[in-house]
């Protein structure tokens, strides 16, 4: 029976008026389904085609899919398509009729395994568009109703999946009907860099039921099956049938040669595919070597295609023309992708520049900014024009018209910084006072960035591309000038300086919060602090007044004053922070790893001895204001703008990955129950072995690397459901820059790293507190502005950022942070070969070390070294086939045998019936050696020399049983490379001097001699010729 309904049509007439139609609309309880499977047949009249039977799945268009991606659905290998009536008419309506006639043809073609289904005329898949709602989301849901009923109406024989390009409908839908899977049309392709040639993965977006063969990872099977996509790009899969589903290697490898000589067995078959489209390219430039001399003279004298071999493991050789292939072979060098014909083994490219030679420190750092697309040129001439002066000449002051807008905190408050000694560009500073009425206030004072970098003025745009400082183990790389980052947005003690100020009103007994305040001041602090001295104050050791510089010309009775006076401030800020945290901690709130360590220097200030610490109760005294501080701020600009503010989002990791972490905590006895934040940090603080530390050590080192990663979002973009932030990773000490990885000069006497992985418990948070080095916290900031010019119905200066713009913008940030953790993680590596490279790991008592096994693998053990904080491959098997063997003293040797991989241990077995057994947190001796590569960077590698512990030799106890903190491999690699320039330069200084007068050109390209000249072209000669 037809079920009448009436459509409500607004049309735009060519005058602009809104023309209301009303038309009928009738339902039916049956239209043709055009599926094999459909239980009743003759109701629903099926005419035409219908849909194969040799499918494992239907495929259901999103809109918006179908709309852009009709290209894609015309493959004749994608099969089963079920186009709905309502993305058919988004087509009609918004693509015009060319498309919608290709979209026609494609129905009527026999060829394609595709049909349209009325889905807006029966009566169960038609939805009525509800008030408030927009086409787009109508659309959507009413495809996924539609899909739902479908896969109900075959009886729930046949796996439903809905494409879409909508990632609020993926997380909505995704797990919601059983059965029917809501995922993303495309995906990202990652090479895995240990099996480069035969192994890749593509995640696509979207969840998947728990009892379901479709997860979210599609293996790629070797390099035909990727179809010339490259690691990075925006790839379409067609997923294989389940008798081709291929599993994963589980053993160890370091090349792929590897692969192809372990024969072992691989792990359980996964969902499998092949790549059939690339939606866009990922081409970026890329650091290659050329092959040696002997690569070359084999290819013949007069060839001029050669190959060379990316630095990236995970991307293919590059044919590239040139003759200078000899002459380049000793060079890092940056190339670029230009083609990739279909009948090639390998894309076709071209030569950019020479980075530098092979191993050479300066090479090889250029080699990591360039692999993460970081450009680190030198702030230009017009950016710099932009930047106030401050000079002993024209020194910088407080302008009478800020005075008259900020609140002024000079004389009223107590402001002071904790940072650790030698931190310069300081950009939070703490208060805390009673007030009038026997609350306490506590205030939260963050540089004033956004005063001096204008909305879209060049230095702004600037900041906004490079979104972070970049830190590697010798240097960094700053977001700002160091006008701002160093001196004028730097709070320093004894002078002024414009702040954006956060002040609580606390009750006086329980530290509730009874109000808050937001807003521009000026400050001036008054002591700056750093880390032990404070908390030499906080235990009552007042000796250390006689270290803090602004106590030195104070006379008695005013020392004692202002020295009770700070005494109580910090004793106040402590207190409050013990209440925050135990707030936090009631929550949820999850610490998963902290590492602190002191530098002993010797006369020389050289690095005689590294003594590790526990964390100082200041540092989280400082912590816990800065996540108040931020948690506050991101409050307020949601409440202010709910469809665009910027905010953190950690969103709760996949249990999956979780799994070796039950495991690894299963053979030592201990449940690690992580459903919540709250059970994991419960866990994990109930997982201690009394006999060895570092067991609890290695478990919350396994559970930082099963989380996610936190990202930046805008709140348009997700509901506020989604908002809660699981975890954080935290810098303490909370300075404008991290001095385990910056300059050596920035920690001679004291360095302190520690570093705090949070569970913060909060339902909102954002970056507020470090604008200097990082670009989000400049957006937060003039969005905290905007939200109080708007509580004063004031008009918002500059105009803020859409939901659409700051989406882009935040993943153009995410993608930049993760730029500058691969390239300290890659920096840091450096410096690690190079520190062990000059050693011979046969007689440098450096190179043997205790290590302790953290999971078990095929043919080997992965290890983790605490003294050097190296994790790595060690292997039980080696190329040529023999078991590792230990003897009654034992030591290790390599003979012919087998191993046996159990869940928490692996046995090796000789023919001579000799067996050795290692277990999960085993400590074994280790060697380690560095593995050099012309093409690659060079990699540490481990070999178990003894399954017993290492035992330190007396000489040696004390300073084998701290670790080795990143600041002294810089020293010591700086130093030699140093040394090695310092004779270089020797040597060549007596040419250069002769032949300079005569040399033309000291660049190594063209396009240097073209900026030689033209720097000639633009040198002022008139003095010099009288003119």
């Amino acid at each position: 029976m037809l079920q009448k309904r009436e459509k409500v049509l607004l049309l735009r007439t060519f005058q602009g008026r809104t023309l209301r139609i009303v038309r009928e609309h009738y339902l039916r309880p049956c239209v043709p389904c055009h599926s094999p499977l459909c239980p009743q047949p003759a109701a629903c009249s099926h005419d035409g085609k219908l849909l194969s039977n040799d499918v494992t799945h239907y495929v259901i268009p999103d809109w918006k899919v179908v709309q852009d991606y009709l290209e894609i659905l015309e493959f004749p290998e994608l099969k089963g398509i079920i186009f709905m009536q309502t993305a058919c008419q988004a087509v009609q309506h918004q693509r015009g009729r060319r498309q919608y006639n290709k979209l026609r043809n494609l129905l009527k073609d026999a060829r394609h395994d595709c049909i349209l289904f009325a889905n807006e005329f029966q009566q169960c898949c038609y939805l009525p568009r509800e008030r408030g709602e927009s086409m787009e989301k109508w659309q959507t849901r009413s495809i996924y109703n539609a899909a739902v009923w479908y896969y109900h109406h075959c009886q729930d024989r046949m796996p439903i999946v809905m494409v879409t390009e909508d990632e609020e409908a993926i997380q909505q839908y995704g797990s919601e009907t059983e059965g029917v899977f809501v995922i993303s049309f495309k995906g990202i392709l990652n090479v895995n860099k240990h099996r480069a040639q035969i192994e890749a993965f593509v995640r696509l977006q979207g969840a998947s039921s728990k009892d379901s063969d479709l997860v979210s990872d599609i293996l790629i099977h070797g390099m035909k099956a990727r179809n010339r996509s490259i690691h990075g790009d925006v790839v379409v899969v067609e997923l294989l049938p389940k008798n081709e589903w291929k599993g994963r290697t589980v053993a160890l490898c370091e090349n792929d040669c590897d692969d192809k000589a372990s024969g072992e067995s691989p792990s359980e078959p996964m969902p499998t595919g092949r790549v059939v489209g690339i939606l866009q390219k990922n081409w970026r430039d890329y650091v290659v070597t050329f092959p040696s001399k002997e690569e070359v003279q084999s290819q013949g004298k007069n060839a001029q295609k050669i190959l060379v071999t990316p630095w990236d493991y995970r991307i293919p050789k590059i044919r590239i023309s040139t003759q200078q292939a000899e002459t380049l072979q000793d060079f890092r060098v940056v190339v670029r992708i230009d083609s990739w014909e279909s009948t090639s083994v390998y894309p076709n490219g071209h030569f950019v520049r020479v980075l530098g030679r092979i191993g050479d420190l300066e090479g090889e750092i250029a080699t990591i900014l360039v692999e993460n697309s970081i450009s680190v040129i030198p702030f230009s001439e017009a950016q710099m024009c932009e930047m106030p002066v401050n000079t002993p000449e024209n020194p910088w002051k407080v302008s009478p018209e800020e005075e008259q807008k900020r609140k002024d905190l000079r004389k009223s408050h107590l402001v002071f910084s904790i940072d650790p000694k030698g931190c310069e560009d300081v950009d939070d500073t703490l208060s805390v006072r009673t007030l009038n009425n026997g609350n306490l206030e506590l205030g939260v004072h963050i540089a004033d960035v956004t005063h001096f970098v204008a909305p879209n003025s060049y230095i702004d745009i600037e900041a906004r591309t490079r979104a972070t400082t970049y830190y590697l183990a010798d240097r960094r790389y700053d977001m700002l000038p160091s006008v701002l980052s160093a001196d004028l947005c730097s709070l320093l003690g004894g002078v002024d300086r414009y702040a954006v100020s956060i002040m609580w009103e606390l009750d006086k007994a329980s530290y509730e919060i009874k109000k808050v305040w937001y807003g521009r001041t000026i400050i001036r602090s008054a002591y700056k602090l750093f880390y032990e001295a404070a908390q030499e104050l906080l235990d009552g050791n007042l000796s250390v007044v006689d270290d803090i510089p602004e106590f030195k010309d104070l006379d008695e009775k005013s020392r004692q004053a202002k020295l009770e006076e700070l005494v109580w401030a910090i004793g106040k800020l402590t207190d409050i922070a013990r209440h925050v945290r135990a707030k936090r901690d009631g929550c949820g709130a999850l610490e998963l790893e902290g590492v602190e360590v002191r530098v002993q220097l010797d006369d020389k200030k050289n690095i005689h001895d590294l003594i590790p610490k526990q964390p100082l109760e200041v540092h989280e005294t400082v912590a816990e204001c800065m996540i108040l501080a931020n948690h506050w701020v991101a409050k307020k600009i949601w409440e202010s703008f709910p469809h665009q503010a910027l905010l953190r989002q950690h969103p709760p990791p996949h249990q999956e990955f979780f799994s070796e972490l039950r495991e690894c905590a299963k053979a030592k006895g201990f449940f690690i129950d992580t459903r919540s934040n709250k059970t994991l940090a419960d866990s994990l603080d109930n997982a201690n072995d009394p006999h060895d530390p570092i067991v609890n050590r290695l478990l919350r080192s396994m559970a930082t690397q099963a989380m996610s990663n936190a990202l930046y979002f805008s709140t348009g973009s997700c509901a506020e459901e989604e908002f809660h932030h699981y975890g954080e990773s935290y810098h303490i000490p909370m300075c404008g820059c991290n001095f385990a990885l910056v300059t050596l000069k920035e920690f001679l006497f004291i360095l302190i790293f520690c570093f705090l992985f949070e569970g913060l418990a909060l339902d909102k948070y954002t970056h507020f507190t470090s604008p200097i080095r990082r670009y989000s916290d400049i957006v937060v900031h003039r969005l905290l502005m905007a939200a109080i010019s708007k509580d004063k119905k004031m008009e918002i200066k500059g105009n803020l950022f859409s939901n659409k713009d700051l989406e882009e913008l935040c993943r153009h940030i995410n993608n930049r942070n993760r730029a500058a953790q691969h390239s300290q993680k890659q920096s840091t590596e450096l410096f690690q070969c190079m520190y062990f490279k000059d050693k011979d790991p046969a007689t440098e008592e450096r190179c043997i070390s205790d290590g302790v096994i953290y999971s078990i693998r095929a043919n080997g053990v992965l290890v983790f070294i605490p003294r050097f904080g190296i994790k790595g491959a060690a292997y039980l098997k080696n190329k040529d086939g023999l078991v590792i063997s230990c003897g009654p003293d034992s030591c290790s040797e390599w003979k012919p045998g087998s191993l046996q991989r159990f869940q928490n241990k692996i046995t090796s077995t000789t023919t001579d019936g000799e067996s050795v057994t290692f277990h999960l947190f085993d400590h074994v001796t280790v060697r380690i050696s560095i593995q050099v590569s012309r093409c690659h960077s060079d990699t540490t590698r481990l070999e178990i020399i003894s399954n017993k512990p290492y035992k330190i030799p007396n000489t040696e106890l004390i300073h084998q049983s701290s670790p080795l903190l990143k600041s002294e491999l810089v020293k010591e690699v700086t130093k030699s490379v140093e040394e090695a320039q310092l004779a270089q330069e020797v040597k060549v200084n007596i040419i250069q001097e002769e032949y300079q007068e005569y040399c033309q050109t000291k660049g190594r390209s063209l396009y240097t001699l073209l900026e030689e000249i033209r720097d000639l072209a633009l040198l002022d000669v008139s003095n010099n010729y009288g003119i």
